[in-house]
């Protein structure tokens, strides 16, 4: 079965929106239903198989495929190293996304990241499917 790239995409969004191993998105790959399931909020029902069959696959986090902080430092290290040392202190105390997306907004730089960080999740995510035997049909 091909499976829709948005749908994924949308599934590896929700998993990542929180910590890690706080939401999981279930995919079925006889079906392509999707299943989530969360700390937070109600979670959908669960197929009695689900932990038994080898036709399920969670989907990653970001940081499963260095999309987190790993992301960041290629970025910088590629088009900012002068800030290298500055954006590395940041990740040291909370709040670290955010002092990094004021200097990229003071720098003229955030349109920049985003462009990068799409492009990386979108190549990590098709990547992630391919070695997961996920077929895509976009």
């Amino acid at each position: 079965m091909k499976h829709s790239y948005e749908t994924i995409e949308l599934a590896f969004e929700f998993v990542s929106s929180a910590s890690q191993f706080e939401n999981e998105a279930i995919l079925s790959l006889d079906t392509g239903e999707t299943y989530f399931v969360s700390g937070m909020f109600d979670s959908d029902e669960l197929p009695d198989d689900i932990e038994t069959s080898d036709r399920y696959v969670r989907l990653p986090h970001k940081n499963d495929l260095d999309l987190g902080k790993a992301l960041v430092r290629r970025f910088v290290a590629r088009h900012m190293p002068d800030a290298f040392d500055e954006v590395e202190s940041f990740f040291r105390r909370r709040g670290a996304y955010a002092r990094f997306k004021d200097l990229l907004d003071h720098r003229g730089m955030l349109d920049e990241w985003h462009a990068y960080e799409n492009a990386q999740t979108k190549a990590s995510l098709r990547q992630w499917c391919a070695d997961n035997n996920i077929e895509l049909a976009d």
